[in-house]
This record gives C-alpha cells, sequence and structure tokens, in this order.
C-alpha cells in the first residue's frame, strides 16, 4: 500500500515537472514590412505577461538583426552561433524586468538561416519545452518560409502594420503568402495534387488572393477545391495598427479586417492600436521599455489593452477550435450587402452607409492598397449607386425586396406607407431619389415634397409634434417672418427631419444657414 502510494506521488510530481517545463502559450508577433513597431509591441508584451507574475520568454528569430537588447537594457546583443540556436542548448539572457527573459539568435545576415526544413519542427518542439508560462517569438519583416512557419505554428500571431501604403501593402501580401504556405505544407505528402494546385497558380498572377486561388483550383478539381477553401478557413491572424495619428487611422483596422474578408477569404481578428507617442521614442532613448519608463503614456496604455486582449486570445484554446469560419466569398449578394446595412434600414441609414462605402472605394483609399484595380473600383462604385438608387427608391425597394427574398411575399415592406400609394406620390419618390443624398440642401420647398411623397399632411406632423400647422406651413413657405426667435425654429426643422426620417443635423444646418442668408439679405436691402 504504501509502495503504491510513494508510486502514485511520483507520478504526480513528475506529472507537474512536466507541466512546469512546458511553455503555456507561444505568440508570435510579425508582419511584412520593417519598422512598423514589431520590436515594440513583442518588448512590451512580454513586460505586461511578466507584470502578471508570469515566466516570460521572447525568442528572437529576426535573422537579420532586432534591436530587442537595446529596448531591454542590455549593453549588447546575447549572440549565439548557429548550431546553439538550432538545438536549443543556448541559455536565455535575463533582462532588468524580473520573470522575463531573452533567447538570442544569431546576429549574422549573411550565414544561412539556422530554421532549415528539416530542423524547423525540432527547434519548436524544444522551444514548447522550456520552462515559461509564454513565449514571444520576434519575427523579421518579409515573407521567408521560416517566418510563416513560425507565424503559422504559433498559438497565437499577431500581425503589426502601420497606416501608410507601404504597410498595408506588405500586411495584405504577409497573409496572401500565410495562405499559400499553408495550402503547400498541407499538400506535400501528395504530388499529384500538389501539382494541380501549382498548375491552377500558374493562370493568376504572383501572390493571388486566396478566393482567386480556390476558384482556379476548382475549374480543375472540385475535391481539392475544397480542400484549399479549408485550409484557408484555418489561417488566423490578429491585426495590430501601430504609429495611429490621425481619427481616421482608428478605422483602418476594423476595414482592414472587413476587406480581408471580403476580398481575400481570410478571418483577420483586429484587436487594438498604438498611438504615435513621443513618450515611445523617448523611453527608446533611455534603453527602457515603454510600460516600465512611463506606464501612464497613451501608447502604454494602448498596450496594455491589446496585452489584455492577446491573454484572452491565448487562454481560450478551445475557442479558437470552434470559431466560425470566415463568411464565404459570393456572401455580398444582395444589395443590401453591398451597403452593410439591414433590410429594415431606414432612409437616412441608407445614405450614411452610401456615403460611407463612396469613400471607402475611391482611388488611392488606404484600406484597399494592392487588393483592387481601377476596373474593379469602378465595377464595385457603379455597384453601390445601385443599391443605394434601388433601396432609397420605395417602389424598387420593394419589388427588390419581393424578387429578391420571395419569404417576404406575404409580410410588410420595410416602409409601409400609410394608405395606397398614388401615381403622384410615385414621381414625387423618384424625383427624391435624385434630389436627396448625403450634401443635399433643404428648403422648405423640398421638405414638402418629401412629407408629400410620404403621403403625410401637416395636421399629423402637428399631433406627433406640437408644433402648431401655422408654424409648419410657415417653415415650407419660409415666411420666416411669421417664426418665432431662431432657437425655436432649430428646434422645429429638428422634429420635422426625425419625422419625415431625414438626417436631423444636414436638415438643420442648410435649412437654418438658408433663412440666415435670407434675413441677412433682406435686411441689407
Amino acid at each position: 500500500m504504501v509502495k503504491d502510494n510513494d508510486r502514485a506521488r511520483r507520478a504526480s510530481d513528475s506529472e507537474a515537472s512536466d507541466r512546469e517545463s512546458t511553455v503555456r502559450h507561444v505568440i508570435a508577433v510579425g508582419g511584412g514590412r520593417g519598422g512598423v513597431g514589431k520590436s515594440l509591441l513583442t518588448v512590451n508584451l512580454g513586460v505586461y505577461f511578466a507584470q502578471l507574475g508570469r515566466r516570460v520568454l521572447i525568442a528572437d528569430a529576426d535573422l537579420s538583426g532586432s534591436s530587442l537588447h537595446i529596448q531591454l537594457g542590455l549593453e549588447r546583443p546575447p549572440l549565439a552561433d548557429r548550431e546553439a540556436v538550432e538545438l536549443m542548448s543556448v541559455d536565455p539572457v535575463s533582462t532588468s524586468v524580473s520573470g522575463l527573459r531573452l533567447l538570442p539568435s544569431p546576429f549574422d545576415p549573411s550565414a544561412a538561416s539556422p530554421f532549415r526544413p528539416g530542423r524547423k519542427a525540432r527547434w519548436l518542439t524544444r522551444l514548447r519545452s522550456l520552462p515559461a508560462d509564454y513565449v514571444l517569438l520576434h519575427l523579421g519583416a518579409g515573407t521567408s518560409p521560416a517566418t510563416l512557419d513560425l507565424f503559422l505554428a504559433a498559438d497565437v500571431g499577431l500581425c503589426v502594420t502601420a497606416p501608410d501604403p507601404a504597410a498595408v501593402e506588405a500586411t495584405y501580401r504577409f497573409l496572401r503568402s500565410l495562405y499559400l504556405r499553408r495550402l503547400r505544407r498541407a499538400l506535400m505528402k501528395e504530388r499529384f495534387k500538389l501539382r494541380l494546385v501549382e498548375r491552377a497558380l500558374q493562370d493568376l498572377g504572383p501572390l493571388p488572393a486566396p478566393i482567386e486561388v480556390v476558384k482556379a483550383i476548382a475549374r480543375h478539381d472540385s475535391s481539392v477545391a475544397d480542400l484549399a477553401a479549408a485550409e484557408m478557413r484555418r489561417v488566423r491572424a490578429r491585426l495590430v495598427v501601430s504609429q495611429t495619428r490621425l481619427r481616421t487611422d482608428l478605422e483602418l483596422g476594423p476595414t482592414m479586417q472587413a476587406m480581408a474578408e471580403r476580398f481575400l477569404g481570410l478571418s483577420v481578428e483586429y484587436v487594438g492600436h498604438v498611438e504615435f507617442d513621443d513618450q515611445a521614442w523617448l523611453t527608446a532613448r533611455r534603453r527602457r521599455p515603454l510600460l516600465v519608463d512611463s506606464p501612464t503614456a497613451k501608447s502604454a496604455r494602448n498596450l496594455e489593452r491589446i496585452a489584455r486582449r492577446v491573454v484572452a486570445l491565448a487562454s481560450a484554446l478551445e475557442q479558437r477550435m470552434s470559431e466560425a469560419p470566415p463568411l464565404p466569398p459570393d456572401r455580398r449578394a444582395t444589395l443590401y450587402d453591398v451597403l452593410s446595412i439591414s433590410r429594415g434600414a431606414s432612409d437616412e441609414e441608407v445614405r450614411r452607409a452610401y456615403k460611407r462605402q463612396r469613400e471607402l472605394f475611391q482611388p488611392g483609399s488606404l484600406p484597399l492598397v494592392s487588393l483592387l484595380d481601377e476596373a474593379q473600383l469602378r465595377a464595385e462604385l457603379a455597384q453601390i449607386q445601385e443599391a443605394y438608387d434601388t433601396i432609397l427608391d420605395p417602389a424598387r425597394r420593394q419589388a427588390y425586396n419581393l424578387s429578391t427574398f420571395p419569404e417576404l411575399a406575404d409580410e410588410q415592406s420595410p416602409r409601409p406607407s400609410r394608405s395606397p400609394i398614388s401615381q403622384d406620390q410615385l414621381m414625387l419618390q423618384a424625383e427624391l431619389a435624385r434630389e436627396l443624398h448625403p450634401e443635399t440642401e433643404f428648403t422648405g420647398a423640398l421638405l414638402c415634397k418629401v412629407r408629400e411623397a410620404q403621403g403625410i399632411d401637416l395636421a399629423e406632423i402637428s399631433t406627433s409634434t406640437k408644433i402648431t400647422v401655422a408654424h409648419l406651413s410657415a417653415l415650407e413657405d419660409e415666411r420666416y417672418d411669421e417664426l418665432p426667435a431662431e432657437v425655436y425654429v432649430r428646434g422645429f426643422v429638428q422634429q420635422i427631419a426625425r419625422q419625415l426620417k431625414l438626417d436631423p443635423g444636414q436638415v438643420v444646418k442648410t435649412y437654418m444657414r438658408r433663412m440666415r442668408e435670407t434675413l441677412a439679405a433682406r435686411r441689407q436691402s
């Protein structure tokens, strides 16, 4: 009995020892272009994890030579010969941050990569056996096979970009390369299928979009195309936008996530941004990590939010296995999808979506760098215009809904009228579809036309808004002398705009400007 207990205790101790000597999470930090902030993110993620009491190891896998040792306060880069790195026989170097160590790589760009095909898997296996809770793989710029393989092998892969065309293009190139690398590796032992894929790729340009690759393969073999589509859904990348300066820069990450899903077919999850901050530059001059030297800086707070998100991603391993795959390439089949709105969207929501989509698909749009050529942009803009014209016209919208969604045949239209639409109302609605847009200048006559097109009389608006019919009539006829003070007129116009489902801001701004200009002209005369 005692011997059995001893054996059980020794087995339990052995299991505990094994758990302590195994890496829990491997996080890769990469991307296509250098100078976007990969080192800053890697170092400060390590500091954050170490401050939580975790054992953290930063593995420098940038063979061109990184500056991690400078940001960690080391006097010189810790060097190791290539054989020692391959065999993982080099000891990690302690840093000034308790619990954070650095695993060096050979600083010799002219030497051959130690991550050769025959030894990468062995290197990764030994890496995961080191005593650490988190290993941060700092990858170099570019799309070398070693960089792509290490990124794909990590539990969480962070792709860092910046709000400039070169960085955005490099990010999309990195994502395309990730997919092609994964697809070729999946078919490495099936030579016939691999040759079929290579033959399909010959008909495409360099680094084609994964969606185009699947379509090209489908023309040769549908079963291989299904396999290629499955590999496309297995590519996982998390996006970080660094060096943001403008408010529009904050929209780059979510927009790139949507564009990568739509035009590449890849699932990219945006996890946060890091603001451009002089404190980051000053702490680099002082050779100290940002979270240690200036923890209250704006960029430091950004990094902490990203780190918390990464902790959640790394911990939810079972959730990552069951995450929904990216949307299929042909999902945007309806005009509502073109504008990214729901079927029940109001006219004002349609106008805002139209303006947003027009701005996004203009030539030179930053989130679309390298994704679309001029012909594709023109086609997208034409489709956006068609969607806007159709959805904003009640008659055309109803006909489109009934033809596209047969299940709605017995249901009400999203915007039913109060009574059967007359021929005059249909004509007014057709005219308004051309006149109303995000920059429309609203006059009293135009407000009257919108009201009549919707079959609403002044008494109904008066009942809802408590504005007298006399004042409503004066507003439409622009009899400004019969209206109260300007502050009250502003409130009247705002309520009328809401009643007519118009943009209150645009209506108030343009109507009040017209009223002030007219009154000023009368006073001068």
